[in-house]
This record gives structure tokens, sequence and C-alpha cells, in this order.
């Protein structure tokens, strides 16, 4: 077989996508680029397919007489708008990914990759008990169902378990990533950050995990031609807690009792002053930590940047934007 792949992106256009798309262009490989949006701008070289994962139909067309070798799963919604609903969020990252694995099967592609997420273990007071508090991927995922996202990536993967049981021959790479860090990277974990004083929940360091967003690209496109299969943690070596973030800022934590915090977030969420509920306290005491050996000793890949230095370039860029 060539090196060289004919790859379908789904999510071609997100903040991911676009990235994996080109690099995978300059590293000449034929690739489909499938999404509801038009590219910003038009990579040379690549085809461009309108897709609509939630779309059996649109889902059949993308694959139709392409030849199709390697698909990477990226289309999902990570973060909804306002005008999101949970029934939305369920028909992209659920049942999508069940259209494109079943597009994958019926049209004899031999591997996919999809990017999963850390989030995908949950947010549970027990994880990594076995590790001092590390998450392999040997641990279950128990994605939360308060938390769409967390939910649906255990739903996703539940069903990618089944599909690697009925159907081995389609080969899989499934990368549950952590926080994604970026010089471009602006989202409602960076807000976090922005805050004059850190929220910090009484008696809970809420550690963190950073990958940098070209690393995660780079990961992704060797996993296109990789011969290595299986789940792999995606992070930067060791973790950052509330108080390490803070002192790297410069800035102070405000620390809060849990119960008062609940109360606080439940009142908000009524009046209509917050998107988020009282179930928010568990996202921030309970964050997933990524064990990242499986990452570094069987999938070949070593991140250049700690969790630390990751989070450090992230400033430099902020304060350079």
């Amino acid at each position: 077989m060539s090196e060289h792949r004919t790859v379908l992106v789904t999510g071609g256009n997100g903040f991911l996508g676009s990235s994996v798309v080109r690099g995978l262009a300059e590293a000449g490989h034929r690739v489909v680029s499938g999404d509801i949006t038009e590219p910003e701008p038009p990579v040379p070289g690549v085809e461009r397919v309108s897709l609509d994962v939630t779309d059996p139909d649109s889902v059949r067309a993308a694959f139709a007489d392409r030849d199709v070798e390697v698909v990477v799963h990226l289309a999902a919604v990570v973060t909804p708008g306002r005008k999101s609903s949970r029934e939305r969020e369920y028909a992209v990252d659920v049942t999508g990914t069940r259209n494109v694995l079943d597009g994958c099967l019926a049209h004899g592609v031999r591997r996919i990759v999809v990017s999963s997420s850390g989030a995908a273990y949950g947010y549970h007071p027990d994880n990594g008990a076995a590790n001092g508090g590390w998450l392999t991927e040997d641990d279950p995922v128990r994605g939360n169902e308060a938390f769409a996202y967390s939910h649906h990536k255990r739903l996703v993967e539940e069903m990618l378990a089944e599909s690697r049981s009925s159907n081995p021959e389609l080969e899989q790479v499934v990368l549950r990533i952590g926080t994604i860090l970026g010089e471009r990277v602006d989202n409602q974990i960076t807000a976090l950050f922005e805050k004059p004083r850190l929220l910090k929940i009484r008696g809970s360091d809420s550690p963190f995990v950073f990958i940098w967003d070209t690393e995660v690209v780079a990961i992704i496109q060797q996993a296109v031609t990789s011969t290595v299969t299986g789940i792999f943690n995606v992070a930067g070596d060791g973790a950052m807690t509330v108080d390490d973030i803070a002192a790297a800022l410069g800035r102070r934590t405000l620390v809060i009792p849990e119960p008062l915090l609940r109360a606080v977030l439940a009142v908000g969420k009524r009046l209509g002053v917050s998107p988020y509920g009282p179930e928010q306290t568990v996202f921030l005491r309970h964050r997933p930590v990524l064990d990242n050996r499986r990452l570094k000793e069987v999938f070949g890949y070593i991140p250049s940047r700690t969790s630390a230095e990751a989070f450090a370039a992230w400033q430099q860029a902020r304060k350079q934007a």
C-alpha cells in the first residue's frame, strides 16, 4: 500500500479539522474535507464536500466513488452555541458517529481515527483511584449524563467498542484528548483563566492536563499512516492544579465551599443569569487527569511540551495577541 492515503475528514472546517486537512494535504495525501460550512480560505488540492453527519444520505454521498481508505472523524459539538439543544448535540455527537461508522463499514474503509476526550471518563471522585488519581486507558468510561459532551463521548466510545468486537476489520485509533491550548484557543475553559481571581472549591486541587493544539494535529496525522491501533490518552506530561495556574498567572484564588457554590449556581441558573447549574461543581472538582504513558510507549509520540509548558506558551501567546 502506498504511503499516501485517501482520507475523509469529518468536521474538516473546524478548529482542529482545518489544520488536520491542511497538514494531510501538504504530506501528499488525497484529502476529502467534509463539513456543513464553507472553508475559509479553501485549501489547495483538497476536495470539499458538503457533509452533515446527522443525515445518513449526506454521509453516504461523501463516501460515494471516492475509495476512502481512512476516516478522521472530528465532527462534534464541543462548545454549544446559544441556540443549541441537547437533542441537536446528541444528533451530531452520537447519531453522527453511528452514521460515519456505517459509512466506513459499507465502503470498506480500512481505518478510522476518532477524536474522543478525557471527558469520556466522566467527573468522579474516584477517578484514577488505582493509579494515584491518574486515569489510564484501562479505566472505564463513565461520562456523566449531567454534561452533554461527557455523556455523548461515553456513548460514542461504547459504540466504538461494540464495533471493534463485531467488525475488527475496521481498525480504530481513539484519542482521548485533554484540555487543548494553542495560540488561537479561546473557549469556556480558557475563559476560567481570564478571571481576576481563579475559582477554587475548598478541599479540591482541580488539576488540569494540557496539550498544545499543533501536537494534537501531529498525533492525528500520525494515526492516519501508523500501523498502531488502540485507545490513547492525549496530554502533555504532568498536571497543573488551580493553585499552580493562579501562581503562573500571578493571581490569587477565590476559595468557596462547595455547598455555597452549588447554591449560588442554582439561583443563577433559575434566574437565567448563568448557563451553569449546581452540577458544575462536580465538573470543577473532579477533572479527569490523563496518564500519557501509552501514547508515548505504544503509539510512539512524545509530546514536546509538558502541561506546564503548554500553559506557559498559551500565556505568552495571549500577551502578544
